[in-house]
């Protein structure tokens, strides 16, 4: 990842060369072989801070002042082009080796990281629980780009306020841009523990979170001037920061417990290397960063860093692999090396040219370059994705002849029919098929733990259903949305992601769910003031684990005791059996095999019989069991009735879920005598 050398000419460090070569190579070869986090994006956000502060306040202290106008513009032409470049060539590789149903998402990413927002978005991401997290996006590793992106818009003025409160009381700039340093560093620090403890997804990519590594290197680009070790501190320091760099992504797990002050870790190590220098001794880890070919490695490290995600991520899709093989690994990366040697001193060029005469038409070529590069890219962009909303509202527009689309309706009148129609939904944008409630924000996220609620009806209506419960509840909303609508009932959704209503402890991804218990806590409140008359939610849960020769389907602890305190509120419940859950993206195996390819057995998730019946359940208990309208007795087809049954790897489709809504009103009315 390329760091920006100052403006001015300072004293040349080639140990920094050295050091990003060390980072880069860190961060591809633990991509590549390991599947994991080195913790070397952290050196560069370090040595961003380094460098830019240290070119903000020789600014300050030569001119008066910070050009703001001629800074972003150098920055633009330096990082854009390159940027944009590979992109591009992402995007062709996405459409030769994904599959349709992820070309929408990456699409979006793509303007993201031209745009430098990738962050927020694979942020928003880490919390949705009805985000795809089985397919790694090839833009993902933008994500820290986009974070320096925002630091290059923030730290002029951090610098800037400085300088002129400085310049107000009589101060040198260096000591209050010091105490603002400081500031930063500690409140984002404390920031970063804090909320990397509550949601370590969201504060990976959080910039808050992040602030104080720049801080850090900033500090740093102060205090060099002021520090000389005695040499053999220096050469102590030199190791002893190599060797925590290297080892840092095999004694910490970086992705799950970075930000947070873990990541001082690799930080305090560059610091150390940089604190070192050059010691001009055999003996100094310096002689493994200043050699020729580590500086030149460090010299198109952000080139690099940008080539070897998206080649890699195209491998392994091409390969089918989790981790590349040690022949297809060093092809990987002697491709992206190969890459960012030919790319590097073109885009060095254009800023050549661009800045040749320097002056005002230098301030104005630079950005006009970038812009010359995002345009095309973003009408590209939104071109392809404007053709797929064309294709997916005339395939909308299909939906409404019953003989076309029976859905469930199949299912219900036994008889099989073939459709020469196109599937509904698409499976290329079959993701976006969910129920309203999440574009809406209805649905309370992981991190959550307040308790959402959207009314759908009228307020005054003789009847009042409550969707309670997870993502395997939240998607029944569609059909029961329907079914409200044409008996004038009132709906209102509480829906938590990955989150079961009971009392009974839960864990997410391997850790304690404690948002989960709060949420449910603050459920039974709202359902007591609410007092709804009935309850709709899900009555087991399924699974995978197929350790016993069948899916580990079960009525979870709790439950009962749940119902039996909503009976105590004179409040009715329909537990309705979870549906099956194939265990594999089907869209995306439809993109790729025949339908026919993309089957799953029930058993694979769900019991041999409902564990509802066998059940000692309150009396204020009705239970529903529409597998019949999922999956044939012995198979879950992927499509039925020429409609997807599946967006994903459990969740049902909006649209398949709206075909089976009068035979889930019929079987509704029946179990509770509405």
């Amino acid at each position: 990842m390329r760091t920006i050398s100052p403006p001015t000419r300072i004293d040349h460090r080639p140990e920094i060369d050295g050091l990003r070569a060390v980072a880069v190579l860190l961060v591809a070869v633990y991509h590549v072989w390991f599947g994991r986090v080195s913790g070397g994006v952290d050196v560069f956000l370090l040595l961003t801070g380094f460098l830019i502060t240290g070119s903000l306040i020789r600014a300050v202290e030569r001119d008066g002042r910070i050009r703001l106008g001629a800074f972003l513009s150098r920055l633009a032409g330096r990082l854009v082009p390159t940027a944009v470049l590979v992109i591009a060539v992402t995007l062709v590789g996405a459409r030769l080796f994904l599959p349709e149903p992820r070309w929408r998402e990456t699409l979006t990413e793509a303007v993201a990281s031209a745009l430098y927002h990738e962050n927020w978005a694979l942020a928003r991401n880490a919390v949705d629980y009805l985000a795809r997290d089985t397919a790694v996006s090839p833009f993902q590793h933008f994500w820290s780009l986009s974070v320096q992106g925002q630091f290059y818009l923030l730290w002029p003025l951090v610098v800037g306020l400085a300088a002129w409160w400085a310049h107000r009381r009589g101060r040198a700039p260096r000591r209050v841009l010091v105490a603002v340093l400081v500031a930063v560093f500690a409140l984002s620090l404390a920031y970063s523990v804090v909320v990397t403890r509550a949601d370590q997804a969201w504060a990976y990519f959080d910039t808050g979170a992040r602030l104080w590594e720049f801080a850090l290197g900033g500090l740093l680009a102060l205090a060099v001037p002021l520090l000389n070790p005695p040499r053999t501190a220096r050469l102590i320091l030199g190791w002893a920061g190599l060797v925590a760099l290297v080892s840092c992504g095999v004694l910490l797990q970086v992705s799950t417990v970075f930000p947070g002050y873990a990541a001082l870790w690799p930080t305090l190590a560059a610091v150390a290397i940089i604190a070192a220098g050059t010691t001009g001794s055999r003996l100094g880890a310096d002689r493994l960063l200043t050699p020729r070919p580590m500086r030149y490695l460090g010299s198109i490290s952000y080139a690099l860093y940008l080539w070897h995600w998206p080649i890699l991520v195209f491998y392994l899709e091409y390969t089918g692999r989790t981790l590349a093989s040690p022949f297809g690994g060093a092809l990987v990366l002697a491709l992206s090396v190969a890459l960012a040697a030919v790319t590097t001193p073109i885009a060095d060029r254009l800023v050549v040219l661009v800045h040749a005469g320097g002056g005002r038409p230098a301030r104005v070529r630079a950005p006009a370059l970038a812009l010359a590069c995002l345009l095309p890219l973003l009408t590209v962009t939104g071109a392809w994705t404007a053709r797929m909303d064309a294709e997916q509202r005339r395939l909308e527009e299909l939906i409404g002849d019953p003989l076309r689309y029976p859905g469930a309706v199949e299912l219900v009148d036994g008889e099989r029919s073939s459709y020469p129609d196109p599937v509904l939904p698409d499976p290329a944008s079959a993701d976006q098929d969910v129920p309203v409630t999440y574009e809406e924000g209805c649905n309370q996220t992981i991190a959550g733990t307040e308790v959402i609620t959207c009314e759908y009806g009228e307020e005054d209506a003789d009847r009042t259903v409550a969707l309670v419960g997870g993502s395997h509840a939240a998607h029944w909303f569609p059909a029961l949305e329907e079914i409200a609508d044409r008996h004038g009932w009132r709906l209102v959704n509480i829906v938590k992601g990955a989150c079961l209503f009971t009392d009974e402890p839960q864990r997410y991804r391997g850790e304690p769910y404690t948002e989960c218990a709060e949420w449910n806590r603050g459920v039974m409140d709202e359902l007591a003031d609410l007092r709804p008359d009935a309850v709709f939610t899900t009555g087991t849960t399924t699974s995978l684990d197929t350790s016993a020769g069948f899916g580990e389907e079960t009525l979870v602890d709790g439950y009962v005791d749940r119902w039996r305190e909503l009976d105590d509120l004179e409040i009715e419940v329909v537990a309705v059996r979870d549906t099956p859950r194939p265990g594999f993206d089907v869209p995306e195996c439809l993109a790729t095999d025949e339908p026919s390819e993309c089957t799953a057995a029930p058993e694979d998730s769900m019991a041999r019989t409902s564990p509802l019946e066998d059940a000692a359940l309150p009396d204020n208990v009705s239970t529903l069991d529409l597998t019949d309208l999922v999956c044939d007795p012995d198979l879950c087809r992927p499509v039925v009735g020429n409609v997807l049954v599946f967006w994903d790897g459990g969740h049902i489709t909006t649209t398949y879920m709206r075909t089976l809504a009068p035979e889930l009103e019929r079987r509704l009315l029946t179990a509770t005598d509405w």
